[in-house]
């Protein structure tokens, strides 16, 4: 509801922008054009996300991976990592955020084991991990254009590097800081039977389907639709109760429009200019740590999605452009609102009854953002082959 509530002022603010001329009319037009296609994706994935879930797929995804373990921590701790990747690339960090945290954290709980550990490593990859594809977070998206990237292979061969980087950095400091944890050993429990193993059956197609199909160039938007069609059909058959409008995330909509407006007029306003002195120029290894760094700096400031869209014109090449994704995808890892992904987790969190010290993750992520983002960065470098 707070969300909703700053997305309606940000919307009204938009408009007093647009009826005073200094937003004119048809720089929104170009602005709609640009992200209607990107919040039908956000519309259509989260559907898909919430109903699969509602199906069962990821908490037994999840118990599979507890028998694969075979009692050893480390080995699931690992699983769980492997697969908050995999669901970040492909089905977005919020999803990670808000439906991989709860069954995470109640298979440790299943398994003896504290949460802290697999509750960390599923918001801190949900950030960092989102840099593989251009469906992995809507910075990713509203940036393909501007990349001059020919879809998702494209893509990552600008940045596998420093995707891979900033997915194994986390993972690197959260063994080092959890290594002890990890070294325990658990007697695996045998996987429940699905409530609906027809509709959990039809749930698992449905999303094997759609992922290979958000990396063949379609926009998008196209397969997420189709796909959350077919799942709202089948809920609609098997268990209609779980259909509803809480599935359409408003919330989200209504702030990411507002933004858009805002953001567009401010730099109507000469905010580009501004920030470009802040930004620098330049391909150099020292331009792109000023513009990664600065980009982190900003998500933990005031959120990833208004640090990118503020920054985003002076980022005025592909590399700069990288490297400003690099910041605010991989950086947000220090404050609570550096990212809507870190509220939601928290937010699954509490309701779950499992405590996170604000304090230790301010200090935890201090460490690993810069380490992270700079690793990152110079990956992009060095793949570039930049001078």
């Amino acid at each position: 509801m707070r969300l909703a509530l700053v997305g309606l002022g940000l919307l009204l603010v938009g408009g007093v922008a647009v009826l005073a001329g200094v937003l004119p009319t048809a720089d929104v037009a170009a602005l709609a054009e640009r992200v209607l296609p990107i919040l039908a994706y956000v519309v259509a994935v989260t559907v898909v996300a919430e109903l699969a879930a509602e199906a069962g797929l990821f908490r037994t995804i999840a118990a599979r991976l507890g028998g694969l373990a075979r009692g050893r921590a480390i080995v699931l701790w690992l699983l769980v990592a492997a697969l908050a990747v995999v669901a970040t690339a492909f089905l977005s960090l919020d999803t990670t955020a808000v439906l991989l945290t709860p069954v995470v954290v109640l298979l440790a709980a299943h398994a003896g084991l504290r949460p802290h550990p697999f509750a960390l490593a599923t918001v801190w990859l949900a950030n960092a991990a989102s840099l593989w594809l251009p469906v992995s977070n809507l910075t990713n998206l509203l940036a393909a254009h501007r990349l001059g990237v020919d879809g998702p292979a494209d893509f990552l061969a600008l940045l596998w590097a420093p995707a891979l980087v900033a997915t194994l950095v986390p993972i690197a400091i959260m063994l080092v800081l959890f290594r002890r944890e990890l070294a325990a050993r658990f007697v695996p429990e045998a996987p429940e039977r699905a409530e609906d193993p027809v509709l959990l059956r039809i749930a698992a197609a449905v999303v094997a389907l759609l992922l290979p199909l958000l990396v063949t160039g379609v926009e998008p938007w196209i397969p997420a639709t189709g796909a959350a069609l077919v799942l709202v059909v089948a809920v609609a058959v098997r268990r209609r109760a779980a259909l509803g409008i809480g599935l359409v995330p408003v919330p989200l909509l209504l702030f990411a429009a507002g933004l858009f407006l805002v953001v567009e007029a401010a730099h109507a306003l000469g905010m580009t200019a501004a920030l470009a002195v802040v930004a620098g120029e330049g391909e150099g290894l020292d331009a792109l740590l000023r513009l990664s760094l600065g980009g982190a700096l900003a998500a933990n400031v005031v959120d990833n999605l208004p640090a990118y869209l503020a920054l985003e014109p002076v980022a005025d090449s592909p590399a700069r452009l990288a490297a400003l994704l690099v910041g605010v995808n991989a950086g947000p890892l220090i404050t609570p609102w550096a990212s809507l992904a870190t509220l939601l987790w928290h937010a699954r969190l509490t309701s779950l009854g499992v405590e996170i010290s604000w304090r230790r993750y301010v200090l935890l992520g201090l460490v690993a953002a810069p380490l992270t983002v700079a690793a990152a960065t110079l990956a992009l470098w060095l793949a570039q082959g930049m001078p």
